[in-house]
């Protein structure tokens, strides 16, 4: 009988791991051309959504994230990120193991992900889970303020 290392448990992040997680993004996340996370804003997605955000930790600490959010009628993945040290084991394909399953439950029939261009890390994790861009699309903003 060979031994199988058991895959790491993926937990749903509190409103207690704000701080430790706004930490870990200025780390492990994509943090250009997007607008700067803040304490409020990551409680208001808790607090309006409190199993959005997925994460795995060693020894206590955050080392993997993923958004999984849901408005209704779509599926969006945010925050995909593992810790630099813990990356090419598996831990992005645990995250959106979990995060899949919770948007098929709400009734996702689609998933999208947010990847910046030039990404290319990012884009080769996607890519390996079978996303790809969507080419006819662009995505248009505008800030709230």
């Amino acid at each position: 009988m060979t031994d199988h290392p058991v895959p790491p448990a993926v937990e749903i992040a509190t409103l207690a791991d704000v701080d430790a997680l706004l930490a870990f993004w200025a780390i492990a996340g994509e943090n250009d051309a997007r607008p700067s996370d803040s304490a409020p804003v990551v409680e208001a997605l808790l607090r309006r959504d409190p199993d959005a955000v997925l994460v795995v930790r060693s020894e206590g600490r955050i080392i993997g994230t993923v958004i999984a959010g849901w408005d209704g009628w779509r599926a969006h993945l945010y925050r995909l990120a593992v810790h630099p040290d813990y990356r090419r084991q598996g831990l992005a394909r645990v995250l959106l193991d979990a995060a899949e399953a919770r948007l098929r439950t709400l009734g996702a029939g689609r998933f999208d992900a947010m990847v910046l261009e030039g990404n290319d890390l990012g884009a080769s994790a996607w890519a390996a889970r079978g996303y790809a861009p969507q080419p006819e699309w662009r995505r248009w903003v505008r800030s709230a303020r």
